[in-house]
Order: C-alpha cells, then sequence, then structure tokens
C-alpha cells in the first residue's frame, strides 16, 4: 500500500516537473536551431553555435515560463 502510494506521488512530482519546465525545453530546442543555422551560415560551426543557441533559448524559456 505504501509503496503504490509512493509511486503515485512521484508520478505526480514528474508530472509537475514535465509542465513547468515545458518553455525552458523547447526554448533550448528552438535556440539550438537557430544557433546552428547561424554557426553554419556565418562559417563559424554548426556545434558551436548549436551550444549556444540552446544556452540562450533555454534562459529565455525559463524566463518566458517564470513570468507567464
Amino acid at each position: 500500500m505504501k509503496r503504490s502510494k509512493m509511486l503515485a506521488v512521484a508520478g505526480l512530482l514528474i508530472f509537475g516537473l514535465m509542465t513547468s519546465a515545458c518553455g525552458t525545453v523547447v526554448g533550448a530546442g528552438v535556440g539550438a536551431g537557430a544557433g546552428a543555422a547561424i554557426g553554419a551560415g556565418t562559417g563559424h560551426g554548426a556545434g558551436k553555435g548549436a551550444l549556444i543557441g540552446a544556452g540562450v533559448g533555454a534562459v529565455g524559456g525559463a524566463i518566458y515560463d517564470i513570468t507567464k
């Protein structure tokens, strides 16, 4: 009985984390794609651009989640 209650609580906590961090994850994905495109277009490398873009996008998404 205790195990099933603990699993239910853990599941609800994970669901809450997933829904609250949605903007952060989406922002990181969009930022990585945009950064890779800009990095490849400017000749500085898609990998480096994707890393920078993912970081900036994640921060932007987190700020959006906090304010909305």
